[in-house]
C-alpha cells in the first residue's frame, strides 16, 4: 500500500474538496480498520451490505465503514459497531459469480456516528467529521517523526524487505497524522489496537500509539530473526518440519517456558526403568538413551523412536518369572487328561520336571516334535505349559523368509520393531514361558536372509543366554525359556539347526486311542460348538470306530474331527426342527448321517491274484498299505514301471529283478524269462507320487509271484529294502506301517530283523492283533509269503 502513496496524494485534494453528506449508508466490516488515504479491496456478501453499496453508488459513492466489535455477529445492529469509522469513496465495483460484490475503496476522512436513521433494508446513520488536531512543528514533533521512520526501517530490514521506494515515501511525509495513518495501514495490528489509533483526535497521540506498536513489532521481529538464525544451524534443508519444531523450542527458550508434560513423562519413564530390574549393561544403555531423549523436542521423529525403544526396555520381563509347579503327579495328570498315548513325550516332560526340581538352575530343554499333521504337536505344547504353570506363546514360522522376523529390525529403519522372539516374551510377561516354534521345517530363504540360521543362536543353550536382538541391541537371557519346535519332516530342517534340538517323533494314533480321544475330547467339544447339550447326543464306540475306519484314513485327528462335527451339525438341525429327546448314533446310523463310506472294507481282498503283493509305506499322513501288481507277457526281457514311482523305488525294482535273475532256478523260475518275457510293475493310485526303499521286498515278491504263478497271502504285508545279494535292510516308520496294517485288518507283517528294536514304540495291544515276522535274508521270506508255505516263528 505504500507503493500506492503517489496515487493517493494525487487523489487527496479531490477527496478533501468533495462534499461529505451528513447521512451515509453504513458498511459493517469484520476484521479490518480503514485509515485515511488507504486504498483497499473489500468483498461484500451480506444482503444489507450489498444494498448499502448499491445505494452509495447512486448517491455520491460515499460509505461509512465501521468495524464490528464481535466478528461472529452475522447481522450486526447499531450496538454491535464501533462509533468511529472511516468515510470511504467507492472507486470501483465488480459483481462476482457467487453473488458477492467486490469493491475498491479509498479512505477519505474519519467520522463519528451521531445516531442511526434506519436499520432496514440497510444501516444508515447521521455522521459528523472528526476534526484532527495538528500541532505546530517543533523538536518534539520532529523527534517523533524520525523515531517512527527509523522504527519502520528496522521492521522492513528484519523482515528482509529492502525497497528504496518505501523509504522515500516515508521520508516525504511530514504530517504526523498522515504518517501515522500511512504506517498503521501497513502494519499487522489487532483490531482493537487499530481502532484505538483511528479514534485518537490528536495527531501526536495517534503517531505515539503507532510508534509504540512499531517498537513492539521491532522486538518481535528481532526475536523471530534470532530464532530463525539459531534454528537453521545444523538443520537438514529437506526437513522443514524439523525447522518448525526448532523454532518452537527456541520460542519456549526465549519465553523461559518449560514443557512440563515432557518433564513429567521423562520422570515417569525413569521411574519405570528403575522398577524394570534392568541388568547393569542394559541400564547403562537405557540411561544413555534417556539423556538423549531429554535433549530432544517431544514432537520430533527421533524422539518418538527413542521413546518407543525405552518403552520396550520397560515392558520386557527382565526379572519376572513364572513359578514352576514342580508337582510330578499333577503334571502327569494334566498330560494324561489332554492327550492319549504319547508316552515317550510325557516321560520326557516329567524327566525335565524332575531335573528342575532337583536342580532349579538347569537350562530349559529344546524339544522338536515331529510327525504327521493332526497328531497334537502344538496342543501338546499348550498342555506342557499348563502342567508347568507357565505362560504359553506360539510363533508360526511357516513361510517366513526374513531374518529380521527372528532378530528384529535395526532402529535406523522406519517402522522398526523387535523380532518375534522378543515380542513373544513381552506378550507373555515372564522370562520363562513355553514358546512353541510351529512349522520349523517350512522356513524359507531368500535375499532378506536365512531365518533358520538366526534360530541357531535362539535354540542353543550355550548361546541364548546372551541373545541380542537387532532392535534392542542389548543382550537378553533366553536360557530360561522352554522352546518347543514342531515339524512334519525332519529332512527339510538344516542339519545345524536339527543338531540344536532333541527330536521326539509323534507317530499316528491307534484305533483305540482315536476312539478314546473322540469320546473324551472331540465329541464333547463339537456337541457344544454346534449348540447342543452333552445329554442331547449319545454316540456309541462302534459308531466312532466306523467313522474312523470308513470315513478317515490319517495318522492324526483332523479329518475325524471334521466328520464328528458333520454328525453334530445334522443332529443340531433335527433339534432346530423341533425334535425332542436324546439322539442316539450307532454304527448303522453313520451312513445315513455322513453318506457313502469313503474307504470300504472290500479294499482288503480275500485272495490275491498271482503277481500281487501288499507292501507298507510311510507318508506324512501316517502309514499306508500299497498293492503292487505285476504282469508278465511275451517280449525281450524289458521292465516297465508305472504309478509315478520315484528314482529310489525304480532302483529297488531293478535290484529286485537282478536278484531274481541270479536266483531263478532256486526260486523255481525259468531262467529264460530274462530274454523271452517283458515285465510290467504297477503301483495303483497312479496320481500319487511314491518313492523310498521300503518297497524292495514287496516288488521282489510280486515279480516272483507273477513269474511262478504262485499266490501271495492276502493277510500278509511286508516292508524292507532288498539288495542284490538278497539281504533285507532296515527301513523307517515301523509304528506307522504296523498301524496301517492293523487298520486294514491284516494278520501278518514281515519286517527286517534290524527293525525289531522299533517295536518298543508300538502299543502292545497292536502287536496282539498282528504277527511280526523278522527276516535278515529274502530266503527267509519265501516260506512265509506264499500260500501253502509255513508261517515260521514270530519275531515278537
Amino acid at each position: 500500500m505504500i507503493e500506492d502513496s503517489d496515487k493517493e496524494q494525487e487523489q487527496e485534494s479531490n477527496a478533501e474538496e468533495h462534499h461529505m453528506p451528513d447521512v451515509l449508508p453504513v458498511l459493517p466490516v469484520r476484521d479490518v480498520v480503514i485509515f485515511n488515504y488507504m486504498i483497499l479491496p473489500l468483498f461484500i456478501g451480506r444482503d444489507k451490505s450489498v444494498q448499502a453499496v448499491e445505494y452509495a453508488l447512486k448517491t455520491g459513492r460515499h460509505l461509512l465503514v465501521c468495524a464490528q466489535r464481535e466478528e461472529s455477529v452475522e447481522d450486526p445492529m447499531p450496538a454491535d459497531l464501533y462509533s468511529v469509522g472511516t468515510v470511504v469513496q467507492v472507486m470501483r465495483m465488480l459483481k462476482m459469480p457467487d453473488s458477492r460484490v467486490k469493491i475498491l475503496v479509498q479512505g477519505v476522512s474519519r467520522a463519528r456516528i451521531k445516531d442511526f436513521s434506519q436499520v432496514d433494508p440497510f444501516l444508515e446513520a447521521r455522521v459528523e467529521s472528526v476534526p484532527e488536531i495538528t500541532p505546530e512543528t517543533n523538536a518534539a514533533v520532529e523527534a517523533l517523526l524520525r523515531a517512527a521512520r527509523e522504527q519502520s526501517e528496522k521492521v522492513f530490514s528484519l523482515r528482509g524487505v529492502t525497497s528504496p521506494d518505501m523509504l522515500t515515501v516515508l521520508q516525504g511525509v511530514d504530517d504526523p497524522g498522515r504518517l501515522a495513518d500511512l504506517i498503521a495501514a501497513n502494519m499487522r495490528l489487532k483490531l482493537a489496537d487499530a481502532q484505538q489509533i483511528l479514534e485518537a483526535d490528536d495527531a501526536m497521540e495517534r503517531l505515539s500509539l503507532v510508534n509504540a506498536q512499531l517498537q513492539r513489532e521491532v522486538e518481535v521481529a528481532t526475536v523471530q530473526a534470532r530464532i530463525q538464525s539459531s534454528a537453521r544451524e545444523g538443520m537438514d534443508k529437506a526437513q522443514k518440519d524439523y525447522f518448525l519444531r526448532e523454532q518452537m523450542k527456541a520460542i519456549r527458550h526465549e519465553l523461559g517456558e518449560k514443557d512440563e508434560d515432557a518433564e513429567e513423562d521423562l520422570d515417569m519413564l525413569k521411574k519405570a526403568l528403575d522398577k524394570a530390574g534392568l541388568p547393569k549393561d542394559v541400564r547403562k544403555e537405557a540411561n544413555k538413551q534417556l539423556r538423549r531423549l531429554s535433549g530432544m523436542h517431544t514432537d520430533s521423529s527421533e524422539a518418538n523412536v527413542v521413546r518407543t525403544y525405552l518403552d520396550w526396555l520397560v515392558e520386557l520381563p527382565w526379572k519376572k518369572f513364572s513359578r514352576d509347579r514342580l508337582d510330578i503327579a499333577y503334571a502327569k495328570q494334566v498330560l494324561d487328561e489332554d492327550h492319549c498315548g504319547l508316552d515317550k513325550v510325557k516321560d520326557r516332560i516329567l524327566e525335565f520336571l524332575s531335573v528342575r526340581k532337583l536342580n532349579p538352575s538347569s537350562k530349559g530343554p529344546i524339544l522338536c516334535f515331529t510327525g504327521p499333521p493332526g497328531v497334537g504337536k502344538t496342543s501338546l505344547g499348550r498342555s506342557i505349559a499348563r502342567a508347568l504353570g507357565r505362560k504359553f506363546q506360539r510363533l508360526s514360522l511357516g513361510g517366513m523368509h526374513d531374518e529380521a522376523e527372528i532378530r528384529g529390525h535395526r532402529r535406523t529403519y522406519i517402522g522398526s520393531m523387535p523380532g518375534r522372539i522378543i515380542q513373544a516374551l513381552k506378550q507373555a510377561g515372564t522370562r520363562n514361558p513355553v514358546v512353541v516354534l510351529d512349522e520349523v521345517d517350512k522356513l524359507g530363504t531368500d535375499f532378506r536372509g536365512d531365518p533358520s540360521s538366526a534360530l541357531l543362536e535362539v535354540l542353543d543353550p550355550e548361546q541364548n543366554h546372551t541373545f541380542s536382538d537387532h532392535y534392542l541391541n542389548v543382550p537378553f537371557d533366553l536360557s530360561k525359556v522352554m522352546f518347543l519346535c514342531t515339524a512334519n519332516h525332519l529332512e527339510t530342517i538344516p542339519a545345524p539347526l536339527r543338531d540344536r534340538m532333541e527330536v521326539i517323533p509323534l507317530t499316528g494314533y491307534t484305533l483305540q486311542e482315536k476312539v478314546e480321544i473322540a469320546r473324551k475330547h472331540l465329541l464333547p467339544k463339537k456337541i457344544v460348538e454346534n449348540g447342543l447339550k452333552p445329554d442331547d447326543v449319545a454316540v456309541s464306540d462302534a459308531a466312532v470306530e466306523k467313522v474312523i475306519k470308513e470315513y478317515t484314513r490319517e495318522a492324526g485327528l483332523r479329518n475325524l474331527e471334521r466328520e464328528l462335527a458333520s454328525v453334530c451339525r445334522k443332529l443340531a438341525r433335527r433339534r432346530a426342527e423341533g425334535k425332542k429327546g436324546t439322539f442316539s448314533v450307532d454304527a448303522g446310523d453313520v451312513a445315513k448321517l455322513l453318506g457313502v463310506p469313503r474307504f470300504v472294507d472290500d479294499e482288503k481282498e480275500k485272495r490275491l491274484m498271482p503277481g500281487m503283493a501288499l507292501g507298507l509305506a510311510w507318508t506324512p499322513a501316517g502309514g499306508e498299505v500299497l498293492t503292487v501288481e505285476t504282469s508278465v507277457m511275451k517280449g525281450k526281457g524289458g521292465l516297465t514301471l508305472t504309478g509315478q514311482l520315484g528314482d529310489v523305488m525304480k532302483e529297488s525294482a531293478h535290484a529286485a529283478l537282478s536278484y531274481i535273475r541270479s536266483r531263478a532256478e532256486n526260486l523255481g523260475i525259468d531262467p529264460s524269462f530274462a530274454v523271452k518275457r517283458d515285465i510290467h510293475v504297477h503301483v495303483p493310485a497312479g496320481a500319487t507320487p511314491k518313492d523310498g526303499p521300503s518297497a524292495g521286498v514287496t516288488l521282489t515278491t510280486a515279480i516272483i509271484s507273477a513269474l511262478s504263478g504262485r499266490r501271495v497271502r492276502a493277510d500278509l504285508c511286508m516292508t524292507g529294502e532288498i539288495t542284490l545279494q538278497g539281504r533285507v535292510l532296515p527301513v523307517g516308520g515301523i509304528k506307522e506301517k504296523i498301524l496301517a496294517g492293523v487298520a486294514r485288518g491284516l494278520k501278518h507283517v514281515v519286517l527286517p530283523q534290524q527293525n525289531i528294536k522299533d517295536l518298543e514304540d508300538v502299543p502292545k495291544d497292536l502287536l496282539k492283533r498282528i504277527k511280526v515276522h523278522p527276516v535278515q535274508h529274502y530266503d527267509e521270506l519265501l516260506p512265509l509269503v506264499f500260500e501253502g508255505g509255513t508261517t515260521g516263528k514270530s519275531g515278537k
